[in-house]
This record gives structure tokens, C-alpha cells and sequence, in this order.
């Protein structure tokens, strides 16, 4: 077999492992059954709470990239787990929105996150709660 092919096997299987291994992160860290109807329940809310954050300037250029990246994944017909795979599969853009939520309040601090909240009081509760917050 070529050097260039063993490398194209070696990088194809890297790859495939680090897909495996995300996959077995998302499963391990999915939010639990009714966290996950609470969130579908509040997506738009979520979507227009993270447009604000994007959209802030006060908040750190890092915090913003990484809202404007999460909009791109949640935007995309892409998924890290397709959406034929029970559970994980409509439950990644869910557990991706989440994590980089949690990233942003560690950041910006949870205050950014109630300012910029669209919905109910009851509503911005669950999506604390869902993303390992007090409320």
C-alpha cells in the first residue's frame, strides 16, 4: 500500500474516532428527558437570546464568535449526529446550545443572559436550570 494511502486511512480513521468519541460525549452530557421538551418548547426564545448576545458589543469578542458559530451550526442542514439516530439525533443541537450557553454565563456572567432574555421569567428558569445554572 502507498504512503499517501496509509495516511489518508490513518487521518479517515482519526477522524472516525474523534466522531465516535464526540458522539459518546453528547450521549453522556444529553440533557434528560424533560429538560429536552423544556428547551424544544422555548427554542425560539433561545435562538432570539442568543441573536442578542451575538449581537452585543459589551460582551468579549470570544463570547461573540462563539454565539455567531453556534447560530452557523444550528442554521446548518449539517448535524454532528444525524437526526436518523434516536434521541441523539434531534438532541445534539440542543446539548451544542447548551454547552455554548454555559461557556458564555462562565464569561459574561449570568446577568448577560437575563438581559438579553425575550421570554417568560418562568421560561429563562428552565433554560438555567437546563444549562447547569442556579436559578
Amino acid at each position: 500500500m502507498p504512503d499517501w494511502a496509509r495516511t489518508l486511512l490513518a487521518v479517515a480513521g482519526g477522524l472516525l474516532l474523534c466522531w465516535a468519541v464526540l458522539v459518546a460525549v453528547l450521549w453522556w452530557r444529553r440533557p434528560e428527558e424533560t429538560r429536552l421538551r423544556d428547551l424544544l418548547r422555548l427554542l425560539p426564545d433561545v435562538l432570539r437570546l442568543v441573536r442578542r448576545l451575538a449581537g452585543d458589543r459589551t460582551l468579549p469578542r470570544g463570547v461573540r464568535v462563539r454565539l455567531w458559530l453556534l447560530l452557523a451550526y444550528l442554521a446548518s442542514p449539517v448535524d454532528l449526529v444525524p437526526d436518523v439516530v434516536p434521541v441523539l439525533g434531534y438532541a445534539d443541537d440542543a446539548v451544542v446550545t447548551v454547552l455554548v450557553l454555559r461557556s458564555v454565563v462562565r464569561r459574561a456572567g449570568p446577568e448577560a443572559l437575563s438581559r438579553h432574555w425575550p421570554g417568560t421569567p418562568e421560561g429563562l428558569t428552565a433554560l438555567r436550570r437546563a444549562a447547569g445554572l442556579p436559578p
